[in-house]
């Protein structure tokens, strides 16, 4: 009886780019939650600027046509009332969006606490990755690269320029700070579903933070042009319980 409730009401998550899609992935985090909701906020203000442009641009061009009206547009005016209503009313506007884009704009600059800190560096065109709060056996922190999979070695259910050879493996409800970095030229480290988007600079350490709410794995790209392979260098996070993450970290010693 589980399993067929599991299989009826168990939800269907979009964690990859799928053809045509327009949307946004199905977040994971809060940082794409509220990334959504300013996005949905915005689009409101958008469709209602745009009918309303449509709607003066048509009756424009429908009573104020050279044959319907030849001399019209000889005796009008500049009407102050009007002007101060396109003036005014766009800046009201402007206001309303600002003040939801900084507050989540500083919010994900925010890194509160990480639990554990993942040091990710972009080469050309490979990732590495660094678990520097965790040490083997010998003494050094898990330190490992990560390869996009050769269409000709993918398996069933592997998505094509997505795969890795090797998965990034986070704990769910943890906050996690990414400290990022270039080995060679600006790479940029972006995973849609998580809401993050960050520059990898040569000689800099930039820092974000993520706490994944659901397990799942969720797949990015480098989103910065660093040369020919630029498109095949992709990110591959895989988020699982704090019990699969341990099972993980024993195995990497």
């Amino acid at each position: 009886m589980t399993k067929l409730f599991t299989l009826l009401f168990n939800p269907v998550y979009c964690d990859a780019p799928e053809p045509w899609q327009i949307g946004f992935q199905d977040g994971a985090t809060p940082t794409l939650e509220g990334i959504t909701e300013l996005h949905n906020s915005i689009f409101f203000y958008l469709v209602v600027i745009s009918i309303g442009v449509a709607w003066m641009l048509g009756s424009v061009m429908i009573n104020f046509h050279r044959r319907k009206s030849p001399i019209v547009y000889k005796y009008m005016n500049h009407g102050t009332l009007i002007e101060l209503v396109w003036t005014i009313t766009p800046a009201f506007i402007l206001i309303a969006i600002a003040f939801p884009s900084f507050k989540l704009l500083y919010l994900m600059d925010e890194v509160i606490s990480p639990s554990m800190t993942i040091k990710a560096v972009g080469h050309q065109w490979y990732w590495s990755y660094e678990y520097s709060d965790f040490v083997n056996e010998e003494g050094e922190s898990i330190e490992f690269d990560s390869y996009m999979i050769p269409e000709s070695d993918l398996e069933d259910g592997q998505l094509r320029l997505l795969d890795v050879d090797n998965r990034v493996v986070v704990p769910v409800d943890t906050h996690i700070r990414f400290v990022v970095t270039g080995a060679d030229v600006i790479h940029d480290f972006a995973i849609p579903a998580l809401g993050l988007k960050i520059d990898c600079c040569p000689g800099r350490l930039n820092q974000t933070s993520v706490l994944i709410q659901r397990e799942g794995v969720f797949y990015g790209q480098c989103s910065e042009l660093c040369g020919v392979y630029h498109g095949f260098m992709p990110i591959a996070v895989e988020a699982v319980s704090l019990e699969k993450y341990l099972s993980w970290l024993d195995s990497q010693s």
